[in-house]
């Protein structure tokens, strides 16, 4: 089983808007453009909200029939491992394997002094075909290298086997994610952690760095733009090399993962990934979340209530709820609306201050990011959230369609 080159994860937390998200990368395909759908939902987010990895599986496929697609498609268990991975196994045939709490844990010294062993011809000055730095490579570099990334790239082969032993002949695709870190790795680094994962024949077909930069939830990128295209291309050629030297699978591609709405970085993306003639994967994770919300706003009457509701609730839990996203979420408190405010607002001020759009006057970044991480609330509200999304299930449905169409999909390919 091969994914294709562009392929574009779909987060739905509460996963009513398989069709619309669908319809988005519809409107690509009616442009010429083939892209992969792949449903996604984190474990996390189906202990919070109450669903099971199984109920992915049914929008997707309800999605899939309603709309007649006919090309293929994917449900992804996404950041999964060993403790989690068994409720993915039947219902899911893309496995995100995050090995990110492995990286930085120590390894064996037999294991360190095999891996420094099997790479020694890759000692001195190093080259990457189309990147013109040069690297230095030394056995303490080696050794350092292997310390921090070997016994992650273990843990990801051995999570790996046993998505395959519990499939038995069903295939899938996997993909390794380490993105979830505090420190991105560097094209040398990248390299040789293909070199691991290739050494646990483990045949990955995307893999997810870390970048420079940070990718808040549901907002910009942030960080050196020029930076960000440095890497993203060595990365690109550091990709293509290690499939030549260690006999990965061809259609190995990035993939870039994160809730934030990654508007600045998508052209660099787009016009790299053209240049190079390769693939790209790209999660856009919880913003479906965010246009709910969009929606119910505009639906002005008691859809917006409801949605000053969610930000109420938010706002007094915020502590609570920020908690968990620390290290994802930039919030300015002092910018953020007081709800007695924020109950006295038109339809339109509440939609503008929540769309990202970034240059428009109401537009709110702090706002943005607290209802982003505030699903829970909603989750909570059980039976009226749910009833509130089949009401307005259309308005609903234009926001999706539009967001992820317009705002990421025409970024990345067409501009």
């Amino acid at each position: 089983m091969k994914i294709g080159a562009y392929s574009f994860g779909i987060g739905d937390r509460f996963t009513r808007q398989g069709l619309y998200q669908l319809m988005a990368i519809q409107k690509a395909k009616d442009n010429g453009l083939d892209i992969i759908p792949v449903w996604n939902k984190s474990n996390r987010e189906h202990t919070i909200i109450g669903t099971r990895p199984e109920d992915t599986r049914v929008e997707a496929d309800n999605a899939v029939r309603a709309l007649g697609w006919k090309d293929s498609f994917f449900v992804d268990a996404d950041h999964i491992n060993l403790s989690n991975v068994a409720g993915y196994i039947t219902c899911s045939d893309f496995f995100t394997i995050d090995v990110a709490e492995y990286i930085g844990h120590p390894q064996d010294g037999s294991c360190i002094d095999s891996f420094v062993e099997n790479n020694k011809k890759y000692l001195g000055e190093f080259e990457i075909p189309g990147i013109r730095e040069r690297f230095l490579i030394t056995e303490e570099l080696l050794r350092d290298i292997a310390d921090r990334f070997l016994f992650a790239a273990e843990k990801a082969g051995e999570i790996y086997r046993y998505i395959v032993k519990a499939r038995g002949q069903a295939a899938f695709i996997p993909e390794v994610s380490m993105d979830e870190v505090n420190i991105p790795q560097n094209p040398v680094e990248l390299f040789f952690i293909l070199c691991a994962l290739a050494g646990e024949n483990l045949p990955l077909q995307t893999i997810a760095p870390k970048f420079t930069g940070r990718f808040n939830k549901g907002v910009d990128y942030q960080g050196d733009l020029h930076q960000f295209e440095k890497e993203f291309e060595q990365d690109l050629l550091v990709i293509d090399h290690a499939i030549r030297e260690f006999g990965l699978p061809a259609n190995l591609k990035l993939s870039v993962h994160s809730g934030s709405d990654k508007f600045s970085i998508y052209p660099v993306m787009g016009r790299l990934i053209r240049k190079h003639g390769k693939g790209i994967h790209v999660k856009t994770a919880g913003t479906t979340w965010l246009e709910e919300v969009i929606g119910l706003a505009a639906a002005g009457g008691k859809g917006l209530d409801l949605a000053k509701k969610i930000y109420t609730a938010a706002y007094d839990r915020r502590e609570e709820l920020c908690r968990p996203y620390s290290t994802v979420i930039d919030i300015d408190e002092s910018r953020l609306p007081l709800p007695r405010m924020v109950n006295s607002w038109r339809a339109d001020k509440f939609v503008n201050t929540l769309r990202h759009v970034p240059g428009h006057p109401d537009y709110n970044p702090g706002f943005r990011q607290l209802v982003h991480v505030g699903y829970k609330v909603a989750a909570e509200m059980g039976k009226t959230y749910y009833d509130a999304l089949d009401k307005y299930a259309d308005i609903i449905g234009q926001q999706v369609v539009e967001n992820i169409w317009e705002r990421h999909i025409r970024r990345i390919f067409f501009e």
